[in-house]
């Protein structure tokens, strides 16, 4: 049995329902086990996130999927202060060879939300991990991958309800990139 985690940060519940999508693509696939770990505001203690259980949780993990808000053309403030918390498992090499990928929302088409992925693809690189994009082209009749997003999932949501966005074609696109990490780690710890 292989696990996934999924950490993510949602600040209106738009990133909520695209973490439920990547967790459900990642459990369609046999022999997978599915974290799903929210940040929340209670773990940030003067600035700093803090979980010792969800930080083991990752570390056993076989693959790391984060996920964020694109607010103000990067990643959430709550997500950042995870990512800082990491540094001391990029000294001991922890998440070194452990499949990573991301995702995430905005409210316009674009939203500069390639930085978020990148931010996320860096945070990926720089723990020695090995990045697993999308695999989808736009070029599809089901509508996945329709903001054309290659390094990760990507979701359109404003003001609107959780229950109307992101759409159901931003959620497939979701669960696409949830089924092929997991996909992954049953090629990749074989």
């Amino acid at each position: 049995m292989k696990t996934i985690s999924i950490i993510y940060h949602s600040g209106s519940g738009h990133t909520t329902q695209m973490a439920k999508a990547v967790a459900q693509g990642a459990a369609s696939v046999k022999e997978i086990k599915v974290n799903l770990l929210a940040i929340e505001g209670s773990q940030i203690i003067n600035g700093r996130w803090q979980d010792e259980i969800v930080m083991e949780q990752l570390n056993s993990s076989d693959a790391i999927i984060f996920g964020s808000p694109t607010y103000m053309g990067s990643v959430s403030a709550q997500f950042k202060a995870f990512t800082d918390a990491t540094s001391a498992i990029y000294f001991s090499r922890q998440w070194q060879d452990k499949l990573a990928a991301g995702f995430t929302v905005s409210g316009s088409p674009s939203g500069d939300k390639m930085n978020a992925l990148m931010t996320m693809f860096i945070l990926a690189s720089q723990q020695g991990m090995i990045w697993v994009g999308l695999g989808e082209t736009p070029l599809n009749d089901n509508g996945i991958n329709r903001l054309g997003g290659y390094i990760g999932a990507m979701g359109q949501a404003m003001q609107e309800s959780v229950d109307v966005a992101p759409n159901d074609e931003d959620k497939l696109t979701g669960e696409a990139l949830g089924r092929r990490v997991a996909e992954m780690a049953r090629r990749f710890y074989q």
